[in-house]
């Protein structure tokens, strides 16, 4: 079972990252979360662009756990994963990961308005 990685092309960073992501070595499968709200994970498509979402083994993973998922699963970024999983580091880059979240979420709501 492959994880699925939700993503708003739409936002210009997220798309840059995300792109930068699909052109490295990885088995992930990709999902625009503007093509058709998700029947895979029953969430609208304002929750989805919320924050980073992944399904990894049937279950939905967000915010700075999808990354680590993500990393996981890009050989070239594995390490990445290895450091930002360790406790400390973890919950700082998850605070740092949430400010950044909630910014670019109204940056984009507020453009498509």
């Amino acid at each position: 079972m492959s994880v699925k990685v939700f993503f708003n092309e739409s936002c210009s960073i997220c798309k840059k990252e995300i792109d930068l992501y699909k052109n490295m070595e990885n088995k992930l499968e990709w999902y625009d979360i503007n093509e058709k709200e998700s029947q895979i994970t029953k969430l609208s498509t304002d929750q989805l662009s919320r924050r980073l979402h992944v399904m990894d083994q049937g279950k939905l993973v967000k915010g700075a756990k999808a990354f680590l998922v993500v990393w996981l699963n890009i050989p070239k970024l594995n390490w990445l994963y290895k450091i930002l999983k360790q406790p400390i580091l973890f919950h700082i880059f998850a605070f740092l990961y949430e400010i950044a979240a909630i910014v670019l979420y109204l940056k984009n709501k507020f453009k498509k308005n």
